[in-house]
């Protein structure tokens, strides 16, 4: 449908009938082969702010998926990279990449719900790309203490995000149209499926992290078509 190796307009449908987790399964071997995938310009320009090669010790990557952003992570960590995500077709296909990335670092894949998330103070850096739309309004607050949580004291949390659009704007038009359809989706389907547009935006990002001990950086790194996108570094207060 959007690449002649991605999926068909029917293998869509039938991920977006079933569960998240049952939908990235089947998703997976394709997903790379989509406009969901974190483009390239985005993980490039957020690793000029992850900092120099071998510069940290250890990084968590939240959501990880098929492992792009393992990519940008390996080089940065002197000891080990850890990707957590739920569903184990898109860990399968990240196990498959990852030893071609470039690094050292031991890469560690971990099947789990991120809410559920249980490391303590282990991580230098923890990123999370192109997941927001997954974590409903109701579970950031939890999202944010599990990530505080796995975080040493001076570490940091790395997402994009961006503003509100104007609401006559296309990008608010066809997002609001997804997230309606979504929403009937949910109400006709069980179970559902949890992907929306327009969530964890700033302000309201940041007043969350900062209630839950971080110290908040708001960098704006992109031109063009990315211009709008803002990369977020939340330090985690001592």
């Amino acid at each position: 449908m959007f690449h002649p190796r991605g999926p068909t307009f029917w293998e869509l449908a039938e991920q977006c009938l079933s569960s998240t987790e049952r939908g990235y399964d089947l998703l997976a071997p394709k997903f790379d082969y989509t406009p969901f995938r974190t483009p390239d310009e985005i993980l490039h320009g957020v690793a000029k702010i992850l900092g120099p090669p071998q510069s940290i010790d250890d990084a968590l990557d939240v959501c990880c998926g098929t492992g792009a952003v393992i990519g940008i992570l390996r080089p940065l960590c002197r000891r080990r990279v850890v990707g957590i995500d739920f569903s184990r077709g898109m860990l399968e296909v990240a196990r498959q990449r990852f030893s071609d990335e470039p690094g050292e670092a031991r890469v560690e894949l971990v099947q789990q719900d991120v809410l559920e998330m249980d490391f303590s103070e282990e991580f230098d850096l923890a990123v999370t790309l192109g997941s927001n739309g997954h974590i409903l309004p109701k579970d950031e607050p939890r999202f944010i203490e599990r990530i505080a949580a796995a975080l040493r004291p001076g570490g940091r949390f790395v997402f994009v995000t961006g503003e509100m659009p104007p609401w006559w704007s296309r990008h608010y038009l066809l997002s609001r149209g997804f997230n309606a359809a979504m929403h009937m989706r949910n109400l006709l389907v069980r179970p559902p499926f949890v992907m929306f547009y327009l969530t964890f935006l700033l302000p309201q990002a940041r007043r969350l992290l900062e209630e839950h001990g971080f110290d908040v950086e708001v960098h704006s790194p992109f031109s063009g078509r990315f211009q709008v996108i803002k990369v977020v570094v939340g330090t985690k207060r001592a």
